[in-house]
């Protein structure tokens, strides 16, 4: 039986070989340069196919972080950019209060609310012997020496000689009113026995506006309209659902399991949240009143400054994170490339070498076929 094999001399099996194993070499370098990696799968090199894939998907993952990270900036921007513009309002309404404070004053009477007082006649008078003080505001302390004084004439003569406020004694009863909105201090050892326990003390006279001003009337009405615009701009300034200016707070989160973050805490920075309120009264007729509504005015900017340093700062945080996460992801890409990444440079070069060597390889099959052919020149 005839066999179908065929027999080949060992110089043509090994220039065969050889020329099968370049042939494989040719076919991987193509691969590296038309993928541009030497490691295309785990079969290539486990160890470094599963690392560069480990190191890819951490990069992958903190990108997809910068979108929320970049998002938060843009949210700590909008409550600054709000901050700003509150602040300009709040100053506004300064200015609106002090020009109210250097309009004329309408006339006001300034009583306080002395009740109760005991009968003062010759006897009480003749009887006592201390020190009765009036003092106006932070001013000087006033005082009636009683051990001089013997009748309760004498007492109202020397109430009506009092700086600052106008002290009669009427019906046996002592009234004080002062000249101005100030707190009026009533003291002395014989305070209690002339105008009675309860009313020795600070006491803050009440005022009473005659013909309210019409220029403070529309000034106050433009301080409220302002407060008004406090409250429209603070509910305003939120970005993508979150407003820092009206109670709402922001996470920020830095890495891909959440173990790094930075929680940013909003404020209520309202009219009422400033602890600004609607004047309804007759606020900005008393300039006493009105040196209260600029310290509440003063107290609300600083609240406004601190806060905007605070935002500044959380703003500069969340940057630096940024830039940081940037930079990580770039370190994390270039590592996993130099894992698998091909040397275009060098494959080109093996290409060239391989090409040759399948040249010669062909050449040195057909010489070792020609030396096999030649035995037919026997016959």
């Amino acid at each position: 039986m005839a066999s179908n094999n065929i027999t080949l001399s060992a110089s043509v099996r090994q220039n065969l070989l050889s020329l099968q194993n370049t042939a494989d070499l040719m076919s991987t370098t193509q691969n590296r340069l038309a993928t541009g990696k030497k490691v295309n799968s785990a079969l290539d090199n486990p160890g470094n196919f599963f690392t560069s894939q480990a190191l890819n998907n951490r990069a992958s993952d903190l990108n997809s972080l910068l979108d929320s990270i970049g998002q938060a900036q843009q949210t700590l921007k909008a409550a600054d950019n709000g901050i700003t513009s509150l602040t300009k309002l709040v100053e506004s309404a300064k200015s609106i209060a002090k020009q109210a404070q250097q309009s004329a004053a309408p006339d006001a009477t300034y009583a306080l609310a002395i009740t109760g007082t005991p009968t003062v006649d010759d006897t009480l008078v003749n009887g006592l012997s201390g020190t009765f003080t009036v003092q106006v505001g932070s001013g000087a302390v006033q005082s009636i020496d009683l051990s001089g004084l013997t009748t309760a004439a004498g007492f109202q003569s020397a109430l009506e000689g009092l700086t600052g406020v106008t002290a009669t004694l009427s019906g046996g009863n002592v009234s004080i009113t002062s000249n101005t909105s100030d707190t009026v201090t009533i003291g002395g050892t014989d305070a209690a026995a002339l105008v009675g326990a309860a009313n020795v003390g600070v006491e803050t006279p009440t005022v009473t506006i005659a013909t309210p001003s019409t220029s403070r009337e529309s000034l106050q009405d433009q301080y409220n309209d302002i407060l008004s615009q406090i409250d429209a701009l603070a509910a305003d300034a939120s970005y993508n659902g979150i407003n820092l200016l009206n109670g709402d707070d922001l996470k920020v989160v830095f890495n891909e399991d959440g173990s790094s973050s930075q929680s940013i805490s909003g404020v209520d920075f309202t009219a009422a949240g400033l602890s600004l309120a609607n004047l309804s009264g007759d606020e900005f007729q008393t300039n006493g009143d009105i040196d209260t509504v600029i310290g509440d005015l003063d107290a609300a900017l600083n609240s406004l400054r601190s806060q905007a340093a605070q935002f500044g700062s959380n703003l500069t945080t969340v940057q630096i994170r940024q830039d940081f996460t940037k930079n990580m992801v770039n370190t994390l890409q270039t590592g996993a490339d130099n894992l698998v990444l091909a040397d275009t440079n060098e494959e080109g070069a093996n290409l060239l070498a391989l090409q040759t060597r399948q040249q010669l390889s062909t050449t040195a099959l057909s010489l070792s076929a020609q030396a096999d052919q030649a035995v037919l020149r026997l016959f």
